[in-house]
Formats: C-alpha cells, sequence, structure tokens
C-alpha cells in the first residue's frame, strides 16, 4: 500500500487476521466439531481464513471438545506417532515458521494453557500436531498474533454478547463463523459484528464460492476479488458521454435572467425526481 501510494495506484488487499468461530449452545455439535477440524487443520493450518480461535458455550463445552478429539484421532490417528506419519497431515511451510508458531505455543503454556490434544513439536522436522489448547490468557501471544499453524484455542463463554464485545474489540477479522440453530443468535452475531465474510454452521468455504465476494475489511483488507466483484476491482469503469442534437445545456448559461432561473429549478426539481 505504501509502495502504490507513491504511484496513486489502486490497491486490492487480502490481509487475513484472526478469524473468531462461535459454537453456541443449540448448535449440532458433531457436525460443527467435523467441519471445523478440517477448516482448521487444512493445510496445518496455514491458510488465511483458517478458524484462529473458537469461544463455545459453556454448556456444551466439554461434549464439543471431546467431539474435537474423536475426530482428529480418527482422521490422523491416536497417537502422536501415527499422526506425525499421517499423510492426510501436511508439514509447516519452513523451520522458521515452525518456530514461531511453537513459539506461540510455549508462550501460552508457560501461562497457564493447557494441551487438551496434541502439542507435539519436530523443529527440525517443520511438524507440529494438530492441538486444541483452552486456559489460554487473552493477553498471550497465541490470543494476540494470527496463528497460521495448527493450534486452536478453545475459550468457553455464558453470554453472547460478552463474545461480540471482546470481537468487535479486537482488529476486524477476514472471516468469521458461527454455528447455531438459534436464528436470533445468528442474527445478533452478523449484525453487530464486522468482518470480510462469514459463514453460518459451516467455515472457510465461502472462499471458494466464486459467486460471493472474498476480502477482507479495514485491519483485514481493502477491496474484494472473484466472479463480478473482482472483475469491478481489476478493472475501471470509465464514465462515456456524448451529447445530443438539442443543445439544452445552453439554458445554464448566464446571464442568469429570473425566468432562465425558474427553468433551471424545475429541470433539477425533474431530474432529482
Amino acid at each position: 500500500m505504501a509502495a502504490a501510494a507513491k504511484h496513486l495506484t489502486s490497491v486490492t488487499l487480502e490481509l487475513g487476521g484472526k478469524s473468531p468461530t462461535i459454537v453456541d449452545e443449540t448448535a449440532d455439535l458433531q457436525k460443527a466439531a467435523e467441519t471445523i477440524m478440517w477448516g482448521k487443520f487444512v493445510n496445518a493450518g496455514q491458510t488465511c481464513v483458517a478458524p484462529d480461535y473458537l469461544y463455545v458455550h459453556a454448556a456444551v463445552r466439554d461434549a464439543f471438545v471431546a467431539a474435537c478429539q474423536a475426530v482428529i484421532k480418527a482422521r490422523y490417528g491416536d497417537s502422536a506417532q501415527s499422526q506425525r506419519s499421517n499423510a492426510d497431515f501436511t508439514h509447516i511451510i519452513n523451520q522458521r515458521h515452525t518456530q514461531r508458531i511453537e513459539g506461540l505455543l510455549k508462550d501460552a503454556t508457560s501461562r497457564g494453557a493447557r494441551v487438551l490434544s496434541g502439542g507435539e513439536v519436530d523443529t527440525a522436522g517443520n511438524y507440529i500436531a494438530p492441538t486444541l489448547v483452552d486456559n489460554v490468557p487473552m493477553d498471550s501471544t497465541l490470543m494476540q498474533e494470527e496463528i497460521f499453524g495448527p493450534v486452536l484455542p478453545i475459550l468457553p463463554y455464558t453470554d453472547l454478547q460478552q463474545v461480540i464485545e471482546a470481537i468487535n474489540a479486537d482488529q476486524k477479522p477476514l472471516a468469521l463463523y458461527i454455528w447455531s440453530n438459534s436464528q436470533t443468535n445468528i442474527d445478533k452475531v452478523l449484525t453487530n459484528t464486522s468482518s470480510g465474510g462469514a459463514c453460518v454452521n459451516h467455515c472457510v468455504l465461502h472462499v471458494a464460492h466464486g459467486n460471493l465476494p472474498f476480502g477482507g475489511v479495514n485491519n483485514s483488507g481493502i477491496g474484494s476479488s472473484h466472479g463480478i466483484y473482482g472483475f469491478k476491482a481489476f478493472s475501471h469503469e470509465r464514465a462515456v458521454l456524448k451529447g445530443g442534437w438539442l443543445p439544452s445545456i445552453r439554458m445554464f448559461f448566464p446571464p442568469y435572467t429570473a425566468g432562465r432561473a425558474r427553468i433551471m429549478n424545475l429541470l433539477v426539481k425533474w431530474v432529482g425526481r
């Protein structure tokens, strides 16, 4: 953006961010667990729209965590070794990024976070297991930086309004996901938050829909791509007006007599209808 500003060049930016996920007390927990575990761990969390952290209602927290743990075992193996050798779970892109994610996890656990699943790290092999954590301090780096890796903080809540306020207190995310069978809760979240995109009872897949605009808002991006939205973002709509045979513009030439002023006022009112 700074480079483009020197030349007054317009920009369309997709910047990522910490995308929150909400699972309320009415959600289909099994469906939510299966889909969120896919959305979070596809490409080992190295996607810009991966669920970054998750709020789950305290009433269903234990059942949801158990469902997530079962999904991880079923898909990637029930031991650290089997998960590490699983061909369906990728490694981290390089050692520097592996060390960065490991640092986020170590900072959180050193301050009281608890590993619920996974947690194994092989820096030399660029591997981090699919990991769930809770009791994560809100001021930990895990909750302050975009994770971009296979670590999912799980935060219990009892008041949806407090969750909305917490989301709004942070930078606007690239995506927001809510799992619920309550239309009231869905409407409340979508009406009172701002994000680049959103999914209801799904995650990540909106980026693959060619007829939906994809992009961020504020800190998570500027402009949209995909479909007609991308065509308009990366092109310029030039207005072209051609004069006709009737030189009506002459009525707007001075001198502005009283009669001409009345005609002008009538035209302006007619055009503005």
